[in-house]
């Protein structure tokens, strides 16, 4: 369970369960989405380096519902309950989030694996819906640099290659509006089959 403090190179502090809680005041409900995302982030892959979750979710939630009389208590569980493990960026939430909101899109999880015939992981999205075979990939700035828009090109490939339909989101598309990101992804569910009313 999550603790009210802890000790960092000797020091007391408050915890991260407790920062989280203490924050909500200034944060706006988005803002503490995205920073409880990154606190319970956790996965393990094929590839790479496990994350460990900072505080686990089923942690983070007890310790909340534990502080009953604080002020903002009602603001933490609302966000709690948009929380997802497996989340890498900010942006990552703030999409999800974006396409959370409107009610005729299927959700979209973090960190899905499209697995081969033999049921192996070949690909980990971004963000997946499995009903409907569709992912998002958010596009930062270290996707410019040549290594990795050579693993990019595989990934895309591969991609393609187990049925799934891939939808890239840029910086650019988000400064250009969320209906712009919705008309994406809605034009991408459409070629894998999905249709307005469908439901989610």
């Amino acid at each position: 369970m999550a603790h009210e403090t802890e000790e960092v190179q000797g020091l007391p502090v408050t915890s991260i369960a407790r920062t989280w809680l203490d924050l909500a005041g200034m944060l706006s409900p988005e803002e503490l989405v995205v920073m409880g995302d990154q606190i319970v982030s956790e996965h393990q892959r094929n590839f790479g380096t496990p994350r460990v979750a900072l505080v686990q979710l089923a942690d983070l939630r007890e310790f909340i519902n534990d502080k009953a009389n604080n002020s903002h208590i009602r603001k933490c569980r609302t966000a709690l309950d948009l929380l997802r493990v497996g989340v890498d960026s900010p942006p990552e939430t703030r999409l999800r989030l974006m396409l959370l909101a409107d009610p005729e899109l299927p959700e979209f999880l973090p960190n899905v694996a499209i697995c081969d015939a033999a049921g192996e992981p070949q690909v980990w999205t971004d963000l997946g819906c499995r009903e409907y075979r569709t992912c998002l990939e958010y596009d930062g700035v270290h996707h410019l640099t040549p290594e990795q828009q050579a693993r990019d090109h595989y990934r895309d490939l591969k991609t393609a290659e187990l049925g799934w339909i891939q939808v890239k989101i840029s910086k650019a598309d988000f400064a250009q509006g969320q209906h712009r990101i919705r008309a994406k992804v809605r034009r991408g569910l459409a070629l894998a089959g999905w249709r307005p009313g469908s439901g989610s």
